[in-house]
Parts: C-alpha cells; structure tokens; sequence
C-alpha cells in the first residue's frame, strides 16, 4: 500500500533523533513491506532486500540474520499493534453487548491486517510451503488464542459451544485470519470480502456467546 511506500523515505532520514544505525534497520524493514507489494517472499533475496534499502549486503547481514528474521520482526510489530489497539485483550466493557465486543474486536484485527497489508497476506499465503514462515506465523497465534482464552474465561456471559476452549478459539482464530486475509477460500474469488468478516463475526459470537445478541433466523 502506499503508506509502506512513505515509509521509506522522509519520515526515517529526517528524523535527527534516529541513529544512522537506526535508519538503516528502519530501511530494510520498509524495503520488505515494499518488495512484498511486488512478489512473493520467496522470490525475495537480501541481494534484492538490500539493494532496494540502500544499504550494503554486510549491512544487512549486521542487523539481521535472514530475510525471514526480518519478518519476524515485521510480524511482532503486527502483533504489538493488535496489543495496542486491543488494550492487551481487554475484557467487554461494562455494558458492551456481546455483537458489539465481537465486531470491535474482529474489527482491530482487520485494522491491523490492513495496515500491515501485504505481509499478513503473503504470510499466511506462504505458511503452507515454508517452515520458516509457519512457525513465525504459529508464535503469533499461540500468543493470540492464549490471550483470547484468557479473555473468555474472565466473561461471565460466555457460553462456549466445546469445553476445549483452546482448540475452539485456535480454529476461530484461524477462519478469521485466513478471511482478513482475503484467501479466496474463505472470501471467494471477486466478492465483497466484507461478507465473509460478517459470517467470522457471527461464528465468533455463536462459538464463544451461544449467539447472544444475534438476530434470531
């Protein structure tokens, strides 16, 4: 997206504050953002990485050990973002409905997948094939679910549809990663994705609420 593109310019050289060190690791993190808006990641080399930040192959090499490393660190990001916005996965709120807590939080979630669009998409496009990427991805997410499971036993308005809380939110977690995602699987192929966020809302509130708040049908 073009905000990645802004990132890689003014706001990171002019900043006095910012070490030259500071800079570079900045730039390497932002020419990935860019180069994924291009290719796969796996079509990425540090040649490539490093040629588009400005900075030598060894410098690369001095902040970070791989090209997944920095993924790594993109993802965390992503994730601290999540926190943020999240408050840590605060609980409802006193007089949230449940509909309302569950379109929040499913909302914060697309907020973040959008701002970190492409790489959430490439990641998740990626984890099938490489390790590597599979088990970054799978840190995120064993942080997410545990947080949310958390959450849930704190709600004393929740009704879980299993008493494998866990294995229920995991895979909550991962339909509503892969819709955000836009994985035609989940979304379709030319349709509004906004669909399909609409349906990951309503599982979440009939998993995890027994429905409540919903419309009857």
């Amino acid at each position: 997206m073009p905000m990645f593109i802004a990132m890689t310019a003014d706001p990171v050289s002019s900043d006095p504050r910012r070490t030259r060190g500071d800079r570079q690791r900045e730039a390497i993190i932002s020419a990935v953002r860019e180069l994924l808006q291009e290719r796969s990641f796996a079509d990425l080399s540090v040649s490539t990485i490093s040629e588009r930040a400005g900075v030598a192959r060894s410098g690369f090499y001095f902040y970070f050990d791989s090209k997944y490393a920095v993924l790594a660190v993109i993802v965390a990001e992503a994730m601290a973002e999540l926190d943020q916005l999240t408050h840590d996965f605060a609980p409802r709120e006193p007089g949230e409905s449940v509909p309302a807590f569950a379109r929040r939080m499913v909302g914060y979630a697309a907020a973040v997948f959008a701002s970190n669009d492409p790489i959430m998409g490439a990641c998740n496009a990626a984890r099938s094939t490489d390790a590597q990427i599979r088990a970054i991805m799978d840190d995120m997410q064993d942080i997410v679910v545990n947080k949310i499971v958390g959450l849930v036993e704190q709600d004393s308005g929740a009704q879980p549809v299993s008493d494998d809380l866990s294995a229920l939110v995991r895979t909550l977690t991962a339909v509503t990663s892969m819709t955000l995602a836009q994985d035609s699987a989940f979304v379709g192929r030319g349709t509004d994705a906004n669909r399909a966020v609409a349906i990951a809302e309503r599982l979440w509130i009939a998993g995890l609420w027994g429905g409540a708040g919903l419309p009857e049908r």
